[in-house]
């Protein structure tokens, strides 16, 4: 299926579904223009332990300091273990200019008879920050959520500490809805804060527009 808007055009290569009843989710690809987000694999570990290797990268995930080729392999394995519970769909995020594996992300909290997804778990190689990829990836994302799998809800959870993400959020039409306090626990024992935003149905076109708009002021 393609989809073309204006100057730029994408391509899911998947088969088309909604959630289903026995609530097996299928592996997909999703092509954009500057990057390709394909289902993780332990094949993305050497790509991956070089693109996490800056520590800054880590600092408000729950995943400790992914920065060797071990602590990749193992945190691979572990998001792989819960793609295998139906929890979760990882990606990794491959750049299209070098064909290299430079980040991850993903669908989580797949709640199929609730028609809601959480997108998260994001991550890219400090070079690649602040530029297109993170944009791209969460509108071919949304784009499936919302027009594959007719999604009323889309979720978002950020550390309250991550002024950068939360802002990276409300910039592409997410809405705030609340703070979990001492939420989760860290790695290093830090009691953290949680910020949770949504997009739902209704405000998907729109948000679809504003994406689409930073996308072209990006390229």
């Amino acid at each position: 299926m393609i989809i073309i808007w204006e100057t730029f055009s994408y391509q899911l290569h998947s088969v088309d579904y909604l959630f289903r009843k026995d609530k097996i989710i299928e592996l997909i690809t999703l092509l954009g223009s500057v990057v390709r987000l394909e289902p993780l694999s332990e094949e993305h570990i050497p790509d991956l332990a070089i693109a996490g290797q800056d520590k800054n990268i880590w600092q408000y995930m729950l995943y400790g300091n992914v920065t060797t080729e071990a602590h990749m392999q193992t945190w691979v394995r572990d998001i792989l273990s819960r793609q295998a519970r139906g929890t979760d769909l990882p990606f990794a995020i491959i750049h299209l200019g070098t064909n290299r594996a430079i980040g991850a992300t993903r669908f989580l909290d797949i709640r199929s008879d609730h028609r809601g997804v959480e997108i998260g778990g994001t991550w890219l190689q400090v070079g690649y920050q602040r530029k297109a990829v993170n944009t791209e990836c969460k509108y071919l994302m949304m784009t499936h959520a919302f027009e594959t799998w007719k999604c009323i809800r889309v979720q978002f959870k950020t550390d309250l500490r991550n002024i950068r993400s939360q802002q990276a959020l409300e910039r592409i039409g997410a809405k705030q809805e609340g703070i979990l306090r001492n939420h989760l626990i860290t790695p290093s024992g830090q009691i953290r804060d949680s910020v949770y935003y949504s997009i739902i149905d209704s405000e998907w076109p729109a948000v679809k527009d504003n994406l689409e708009f930073l996308l072209r002021s990006r390229y």
